[in-house]
C-alpha cells in the first residue's frame, strides 16, 4: 500500500520549520489594542493555520504591569528574551510629556537589532524606535496625532502621516493600532508569502491588505454626513473577481452615480474601484500561485484577468516579478505549510 514501510526501517519524518520568535517589550501603562492585534496576526492558530510564530512578552521589570484599559498584565519575563527575539516589537508605548525611554530598554533593544533581528514599532511605539536611533534618516509611520510630535522631538526621522506603514527590512513602523494588523500581516506575507498570511487574515475576519493612507482616519471637519460604508459593495466585488465588473455595474449596485463611487472609493480607500478590483485579484493570483498547480492561463481566467499575458503585465507591474518567479520562491510546500 501507498505509504507503507517496514517498523524497522522507519522513514526519518520531516522537520517542521523553525518557528519565528516574536518578542514583544511592554511597558506601563501598556496600550491594549496594539498588543492584541499583534498577539492574533503572530500567536498559534493550530489547527487551521499551521504554526509559524511564537510569541511572548518581555518588561523592564518583571512583575505587574498597568495597563490603559485598568488592569494589570504579569509579566514574569525580563530583557534577556530579546536576545532570543527574531522580531522585537513596541506595541504603543505611552509616555508621559518630556519623559525618556529607558536607557536600559534602548540598549537591549539596539544590542538585538545589532545582532539582526527585526524591530517594529506598533503605533505610538516609534517613538521608542526613534529614541534607539533605528530611524535615524528613515521613512516612519505612527498615529497621525502623533505624527507632528513625532517630527519635533526627533527631526532626524523622515515622518510620514499619510501611510499606514513603513518597512525597511530591519526596521517596520505603523500608523494608529489599527494599522498594525496591516503591519503584521505585511511581515507574514514577506516571511510566508500571501497564502499563509491570507489564512490568518481568514481566522481573523480581516481582509489580508487593506489599501489606502491612515489620512482617511484622521479627524475632519464635520461638514457633511460621512459617505456609506463600501463593506457590501466589496464582499459582493471579491465574490465575482473570475468576471468582468465595470464601473458603472458598481455603481448600479450601490445604487449611486459612478462618479459619486469613485469619490467614496477615494475617500475611504485612498484608491479607485477599478485599482481596488485590480489589486484583489493580484492577490488572489498570489494566493493560487502558491497553493495550486495551476497553469498560469488557468488562474488568469479564475481571477479575471482574461489571459496569462494579460496576468503576467498585471503581474509584473504590482510586483515587478513573474509568476513564475513568484510560484518558485513563495509555493506554500516549500515551508512545510498543511
Amino acid at each position: 500500500m501507498m505509504g507503507y514501510f517496514h517498523a524497522m526501517t522507519p522513514r526519518p519524518l520531516p522537520k517542521s520549520p523553525a518557528l519565528h520568535r516574536v518578542v514583544a517589550v511592554l511597558q506601563a501603562p501598556q496600550s491594549t489594542f496594539p498588543l492584541a492585534c499583534a498577539t492574533e496576526v503572530f500567536s498559534d492558530h493550530s489547527p487551521a493555520v499551521p504554526s509559524r510564530y511564537a510569541f511572548e512578552v518581555c518588561t523592564e521589570h518583571p512583575g505587574p504591569v498597568r495597563t490603559q484599559a485598568g488592569y494589570d498584565l504579569l509579566v514574569t519575563t525580563g530583557l534577556e528574551a530579546l536576545e532570543r527575539a527574531d522580531t522585537v516589537l513596541v506595541p504603543g508605548w505611552q509616555q508621559p510629556a518630556g519623559a525618556e525611554v529607558s536607557s536600559t530598554v534602548i540598549a537591549a533593544v539596539r544590542r538585538a537589532h545589532r545582532r539582526g533581528a527585526r524591530v517594529v514599532g506598533i503605533c505610538s511605539g516609534a517613538f521608542m524606535l526613534a529614541a534607539a536611533g533605528l530611524l535615524d534618516g528613515r521613512r516612519a509611520a505612527t498615529h497621525w496625532a502623533q505624527a507632528a510630535e513625532l517630527a519635533t522631538r526627533f527631526p532626524q526621522v523622515r515622518v510620514d502621516p499619510a501611510v499606514l506603514y513603513v518597512d525597511h527590512g530591519d526596521v517596520a513602523t505603523s500608523a494608529g493600532s489599527a494599522a498594525g494588523v496591516d503591519l503584521c500581516l505585511h511581515l507574514v506575507r514577506a516571511d510566508h508569502g500571501a497564502a499563509y498570511a491570507m489564512r490568518i487574515a481568514r481566522q481573523m475576519v480581516m481582509p489580508p491588505h487593506r489599501e489606502g493612507c491612515q489620512l482617511q482616519y484622521a479627524e475632519l471637519p464635520t461638514s457633511g454626513p460621512v459617505a456609506d460604508s463600501l463593506a457590501p459593495l466589496l464582499e459582493w466585488l471579491a465574490g465575482r473577481l473570475d468576471q468582468p465588473v465595470s464601473v458603472a455595474e458598481m455603481a448600479v449596485r450601490s445604487q449611486v452615480s459612478a462618479r459619486t463611487l469613485t469619490r467614496r472609493f477615494t475617500e475611504q480607500l485612498g484608491i479607485s474601484p477599478g485599482r481596488w478590483l485590480l489589486d484583489r485579484r493580484i492577490a488572489a493570483t498570489r494566493a493560487l500561485l502558491e497553493e495550486t498547480d495551476l497553469p498560469v492561463e488557468t488562474i488568469a481566467h479564475r481571477v479575471g484577468l482574461s489571459s496569462a499575458v494579460n496576468l503576467r503585465r498585471r503581474f509584473h507591474e504590482a510586483l515587478r516579478t513573474t509568476p513564475a518567479a513568484y510560484r518558485r520562491a513563495f509555493r506554500e510546500d516549500k515551508v512545510g505549510a498543511g
